[in-house]
């Protein structure tokens, strides 16, 4: 059987090729949709890995407004309140504020010194947006990508008086990590409502580096002139202390044995706070673009591996059709002899195995060949459409050009796509199972007929 197949095979060459091909195409697309959902999946599971079980407290702008300049007004005390049930692990909370760098200039570019009028330059020339935190490692801005430490160390629950600057801001003013700054109150601040006029010096405990990914009007949206401070800081440049301040928002992590949506429909019952006032957000929904970005390589890939599947079995279910019926003789005349139906169709499968065989080998190696410049394609296509849908909704939203719109906005950037072992395992079992059953189906009703009927068709 295996002499007679391999006979028929190379004698019907042009034949063979043509099969070969599609089984080569169709098995090569497969692998590479594999693979780019693995990647796509391991790219996903790296970028979300802090905020997967984590959920953020905020103000609800439907009732809640917030502070003048439109920022959270958390108390202090409900986020304690949080922080006491047992199923949170860790916990950053924000607070936003204005410092001034007095008698220090800031970076500036052609279009943020269009927009810096007298009185502008006069009220925050020297004005830095500080984020105060007890935790930078999960400040939003360095989860997202949009910030990295380059020099020094994170700050912590226990650092007080310390600050992280903006690499190009320090060495504007030729300041190293360990040195100190001074950092003023702004009285022209609307959120300053105490008018506080406080002094806090800080010493520069790291350096980050990152740039604005989308236009900026004004310098305080540049990430050059925007710092990171203990929570004691920024409490203090608006008259607070930690106990008395207002947060911007907080963010909770879940540990690892529990639900965060049971979690957090939990946490809505607590009592004591108002409830009306604040909302809680899944963490990953501070990241739509990316979730839609990860999503649309998903669909890709799955329309690519599908796709392919489902094309090549129907173009291979018409070839084999005409090719087995244009064996209709040879047929009849095995029947004829008495050659069991069985035995033919072994030998039709065989045949189309030994095509499939060195299709599916070689469609490993197109496949690692192709798979990084398709996936680079997919994803380009697939992250372009999602981010021009990000910077409409950002500009209707008017968020500015800052580290948060950037993070609002940020898609999958990359994808380590490699085909692995198990996908071509998959994907070579599949398509030998796949092969066959087509085989099987187009010979069927051939193999039904009488030997007279067949050769009598056949002349």
């Amino acid at each position: 059987m295996l002499h007679n197949a391999f006979a028929y095979v190379t004698r019907k060459f042009f034949k063979s090729i043509v099969i070969f091909l599609i089984i080569l195409l169709m098995a090569s697309l497969s692998l590479v949709g594999l693979s780019i959902k693995g990647a796509t999946a391991k790219a996903s599971q790296e970028t979300f890995k802090n905020i997967t079980n984590s959920f953020s407290m905020q103000i609800n702008r439907r009732v809640n407004q917030g502070t003048p300049r439109g920022a959270g007004n958390i108390k202090g005390e409900d986020i304690k309140k949080i922080t006491e049930n047992k199923a949170i692990e860790s916990y950053v909370k924000r607070i936003n504020a204005i410092g001034d760098l007095t008698g220090y200039e800031l970076i500036e570019t052609p279009e943020t010194k269009k927009n810096l009028t007298p009185d502008r330059a006069k009220h925050f020339g020297s004005s830095l947006m500080i984020t105060g935190v007890n935790d930078s490692s999960k400040e939003d801005k360095f989860v997202s990508g949009s910030y990295k430490l380059v020099e020094g160390e994170h700050l912590t629950n226990d650092d007080k008086d310390k600050i992280l600057l903006h690499k190009d801001l320090a060495a504007k003013h030729g300041w190293k990590v360990g040195d100190k700054v001074k950092l003023d109150s702004n009285i022209y601040d609307a959120d300053n409502e105490k008018g506080a006029k406080e002094t806090v010096e800080v010493t520069i405990k790291g350096l980050f580096d990152g740039h604005n990914k989308s236009a900026v009007t004004y310098s305080q949206e540049l990430y050059e002139n925007t710092a990171i401070t203990d929570i004691h800081t920024a409490a203090k440049l608006y008259g607070y202390t930690e106990d008395t301040a207002i947060y911007g928002d907080a963010t909770f992590f879940v540990t690892a044995d529990k639900n965060l949506d049971d979690v957090m429909k939990e946490l809505n019952g607590i009592s004591g706070i108002n409830w009306k006032s604040y909302t809680l957000v899944k963490s990953s929904s501070n990241y739509p673009a990316l979730e839609q970005s990860i999503s649309g390589m998903y669909k890709m890939a799955n329309l690519l591996f599908w796709g392919s599947l489902s094309f090549s079995v129907l173009l291979l279910a018409l070839l084999l059709s005409l090719w087995i019926n244009a064996r209709r003789k040879e047929v009849g005349i095995l029947l004829s002899i008495g050659l069991k139906q069985a035995s033919i169709l072994g030998q039709f499968i065989t045949e189309s195995i030994l095509i499939a065989i060195p299709a599916l080998v070689s469609a490993y190696f197109l496949a690692t060949y192709t798979a990084r410049t398709i996936g680079n394609t997919v994803l380009a296509n697939v992250t372009s459409g999602v981010a021009k849908q990000a910077s409409k909704a950002a500009q209707a939203s008017n968020l500015g050009g800052g580290a948060e719109v950037d993070g609002f906005s940020k898609t999958l950037s990359s994808l380590d796509i490699s085909i692995q072992t198990s996908d071509f395992i998959i994907v070579f079992v599949l398509a030998l199972v796949l092969v066959v059953l087509v085989m099987a189906l187009a010979s069927s009703n051939l193999l039904r007929k009488q030997p007279k009927e067949l050769l009598l068709d056949s002349e």
